[in-house]
């Protein structure tokens, strides 16, 4: 006999393996500000049952207090979590919910409509399937819709869904409809996008999201949810090649060495050979392990521990591919780059980039061109401001697997990081290797920096001089100089004004012109020293991260920073070359000290306050140190 109680229990076991096995669609709802993205989503889960009571009550309440005309729901109100958006009416952060239906999960994301908030909208899109972009019906296509189609289209997104928000305001007038469809489909013509749907909708009102209306029948397409339940959006991941990025080494024990990470794309079963890259090794994977014990196979999209047949060398940052089909290693490529910092992005400057599973120091080493966004203009530039979209050349460190974003998002993405604070600063996606990337080695030498400096009779070292203009940084190197040839050592000295009449002589002193100043000379600095030299530098070089950079160049120990400290008030009274006076009359802009910034050094190896001392008796420091720390001690 079959008791209530255990039929209960299958009903709940089986809804729970319906729900289990459906299918998950993520999307986000973009556009212009108040063009009733948040409004949107409370309705969807409004409409679709899916408030509790308690919940539902609380919203009623709300919107009340928010001013609500008559008995109407503020559904923005499910969505606009922070206080902020609460007050504006607007929404800053990118708010993700979670929903359900009979026929599909859904994760969501509303992100902000403000421009300044572009960034906010390129985190919701880049883990989508789909985007819809809310266009008012009374405004029609506007720049931020644009925008966001761009950055939609950027980040791989294919299936659009705009939705003609506000039809009530236009009295459901078909015309107005057409004219909006018309454009955008004119502007997203060359977005690469596989489909664009149009749906007439009245967020506030309901009209043709979950159900068709009344109040337009000259439509006779689907409804958004309707279009949601059924956009076929599988990308083929699981019949595309075997891609694992190692994300963890696990070795708990002895016994026990797997390589642990989310399947990127492709399938996998035990026996199946594999490569490591960018080392190349091969073997073959022995089983597929995951908490719950061992898999037959296992696909894209989860997460697993491999462990292999040989002991072969594997970290993380590797990716384990298949065989017949591995993907590429370079360490350059061309990047669409979204730049997300109110500092500008800078040429030359050191960054690192996150992919998958690695972080990695890179340069951007060409800021090809920038985009428009409202007319896909390319426009030239020295730099990415806040929002700005470039496409650039970036070098990494050391080579990495990659593949195109379009082709796969996990190992063609990045995000860029700044070095000294840590913050993400931006997001890329790689387009392609730079041919130089295969076709350029590293030529081995018979002679090397060793027997150079063996010859000379010193350890080569890279002094390098930094301060304001007017501290004495020349003037002392000029000293220091003198006396290392004195007692018979070999030098060079590069001084700022002298290598801007040659090598720099093509830069200005923009920070972005600044950075590849310094860039060069710690190139050629670096050259210097591979010659066994002592190289004396004299520059403002007023970027910690570019001085790091020079640093990071070198070999340990061999990058000596002399901080030469001087205020602001005395170079200017010394003003030799009556700078500070001209940037005073606002005749030279962008003049450290005035209107572009010196970032004074936290660790120098060397701090010469030069107040009340003589350009000699700075010099004496610099030589007591040198000797003090074995530079001149080789005979």
């Amino acid at each position: 006999m079959t008791h209530q109680s255990d039929l209960i229990a299958d009903d709940i076991e089986a809804y729970l393996d319906l729900h289990e096995n459906k299918s998950l669609l993520r999307f986000l709802t973009c556009g212009s500000v108040d063009d009733g993205k948040s409004t949107l989503i409370g309705r969807l889960l409004y409409d679709s049952k899916l408030i509790f009571e308690d919940h539902l009550a609380a919203l009623e309440s709300d919107s009340r207090k928010m001013g609500t005309q008559g008995e109407k729901i503020d559904f923005a109100l499910l969505v606009d979590g922070l206080a902020a958006e609460r007050e504006q009416g607007i929404t800053i952060d990118v708010a993700y919910r979670f929903f359900s239906t009979d026929k599909r999960k859904f994760i969501v994301a509303d992100t902000p409509g403000h421009e300044q908030y572009t960034r906010n909208m390129a985190t919701g899109a880049s883990s989508a399937d789909v985007a819809i972009l809310l266009v008012d019906a009374r405004k029609g296509v506007l720049a931020q819709t644009k925008r966001h189609s761009f950055i939609a289209s950027l980040l791989g997104i294919r299936h659009i869904v705009v939705a003609v928000n506000k039809m009530d305001l236009v009295d459901y007038r078909e015309e107005v409809f057409d004219t909006i469809a018309a454009d955008y489909r004119a502007f997203s013509k060359d977005l690469g996008f596989s489909d664009i749907l149009c749906v007439p909708i009245s967020a506030l009102e309901g009209d043709n999201i979950i159900s068709g209306s009344d109040r337009t029948p000259w439509y006779d397409g689907p409804t958004l949810m309707h279009h949601l339940e059924t956009v076929d959006v599988t990308d083929g991941r699981q019949a595309a090649p075997f891609r694992l990025p190692v994300q963890w080494v696990n070795r708990p024990n002895l016994d026990f060495r797997g390589f642990s990470g989310t399947i990127a794309q492709g399938t996998v079963k035990p026996g199946a050979p594999i490569k490591v890259l960018p080392s190349g090794k091969t073997s073959r994977v022995k089983d597929i392990v995951t908490y719950d014990g061992s898999l037959d196979s296992a696909v894209a999209g989860e997460a697993v521990t491999l462990t292999l047949d040989d002991e072969i060398d594997i970290s993380r940052g590797d990716v384990i591919v298949t065989v017949e089909t591995p993907c590429e290693v370079a360490d350059q490529f061309e990047a669409k780059v979204i730049w997300m910092a109110e500092d500008p992005m800078l040429p030359g400057r050191p960054y690192l980039i996150k992919t998958a599973n690695k972080t990695i120091p890179i340069i951007v080493t060409d800021l090809k061109y920038k985009v428009n966004v409202n007319t896909l203009e390319r426009l030239p530039a020295k730099t990415l401001d806040l929002n700005e979209i470039g496409i650039c050349n970036i070098s990494l460190e050391n080579q990495i697997a990659f593949e195109p974003y379009g082709d796969n998002r996990d190992l063609g993405g990045f995000i860029v990081i700044d070095r000294l604070t840590n913050t993400t600063v931006g997001a890329g996606m790689i387009d392609f290797a730079l041919r130089r990337a295969s076709n350029i080695h590293w030529q081995a030498m018979d002679v090397d920096k060793t027997a150079r400096a063996e010859l000379k009779h010193q350890t080569p070292a890279v002094l390098w001089f930094t301060g304001l203009s007017g501290s004495g940084k020349s003037t002392i190197a000029n000293l220091v100089e003198k006396a290392l040839i004195a007692q018979g050592r070999h030098t060079y000295a590069l001084d700022g004004d002298n290598v801007r009449h040659g090598l720099n002589k093509d830069l200005g002193f923009t920070d972005a012109d600044r950075v590849e100043n310094i860039r060069r000379v710690g190139e050629v600095s670096k050259l210097m020293a591979d010659a066994g030299l002592i190289v004396l530098t004299s520059f403002i070089s007023p970027f910690r991260a570019e001085r790091r950079m020079v640093r990071e160049m070198m070999e340990d120990g061999e990058f000596i920073e002399v901080f030469v400290d001087t205020p602001l008030e005395e170079c200017e009274r010394r003003d030799t070359k009556g700078l500070y006076k001209k940037a005073r009359a606002g005749l030279i802009k962008n003049f450290t000290g005035f209107d572009s910034p010196y970032e004074i050094p936290k660790q120098s190896e060397l701090h010469l306050k030069t107040q009340g001392r003589s350009a000699e008796d700075c010099a004496a420091d610099v030589l007591a140190y040198l000797e003090r720390q074995g530079y001149l001690s080789r005979s």
